[in-house]
Order: C-alpha cells, then sequence, then structure tokens
C-alpha cells in the first residue's frame, strides 16, 4: 500500500522506538512528508527528553529524509475552514493537529497516526496507525 504519506507526531515516536513495521511502512510509500507544526513538536519532545542530544539528532535525520511542507495562505484558510467545521459540531481538536490536518489536505496526502480523533475531519485521508 504506497502512496504520499504525511506523518503525523504520534507515528514518528513509533519510528523513533525503532517499530519494524512502521520503518517498513515509510520504506514502502512512494513520498513521505512532514508539516513543519509536527516538525516543531518532535523538537519541542527532544527539548524535553532526558535524552536531548540523542532525539535532536533522530529529528535532524527525519527533517533530512523527507519533504517539509510549511503553512502557507492556503494552509490557513483550510485550517480556518476545518476549526469552524469542528466548532459549529462541538468537536475541537488540538490546535496543531488542526494545522497538520490541513497540511494534509492542501497536499492530498494520507495522514498515518495513531490518534483517532483526526476521524472528525471530514476528508481527511486516514492511515491509521
Amino acid at each position: 500500500m504506497p502512496g504520499r504519506l504525511l506523518l503525523d507526531t504520534s507515528f514518528v515516536v513509533d519510528l523513533f522506538h525503532g517499530d519494524a513495521a512502521a520503518q517498513g511502512r515509510t520504506a514502502d510509500a512512494e513520498e513521505v512528508f512532514l508539516s513543519t507544526v509536527a516538525l516543531g513538536e518532535l523538537y519541542y519532545g527532544a527539548e524535553r527528553s532526558n535524552r536531548r542530544n540523542e532525539v535532536m539528532a533522530q529529528v535532524d535525520v527525519l527533517a533530512a529524509a523527507v519533504t517539509v511542507l510549511p503553512c502557507d495562505h492556503e494552509t490557513a484558510r483550510i485550517y480556518g475552514s476545518i476549526k469552524q467545521r469542528l466548532r459549529s459540531r462541538g468537536r475541537p481538536l488540538p490546535e496543531n493537529d488542526v494545522w497538520i490536518a490541513a497540511v494534509a489536505l492542501q497536499h492530498d496526502l494520507a495522514l498515518v497516526t495513531r490518534d483517532s480523533h483526526f476521524l472528525e475531519i471530514e476528508g481527511l485521508k486516514l492511515e491509521r496507525w
């Protein structure tokens, strides 16, 4: 099941822990992407880690190996739409995850995650991990 994948932070944590299935999934993908938002979450996690230097190096290697997608005007427009739909249904999501979903929708990517709350976002291609 190849494809173009956007990695959520939860999936990357599994990669960093050496999960063979996660490593295989990224190896099988046509293209692998990471949003700047998820990258920021990973650097934040590295800063908090007892193994700061090791985790920081892992994040650096990952960022160099994938395409990092920034947020731009179009991302912000999609973010606003998602946020309003979730609010109107009384289904708020963590702020960073709305941004990550907006990047996935903008670039028509499947989001690989273990977070079930992404199911609340209409039209989002999900690969539950």
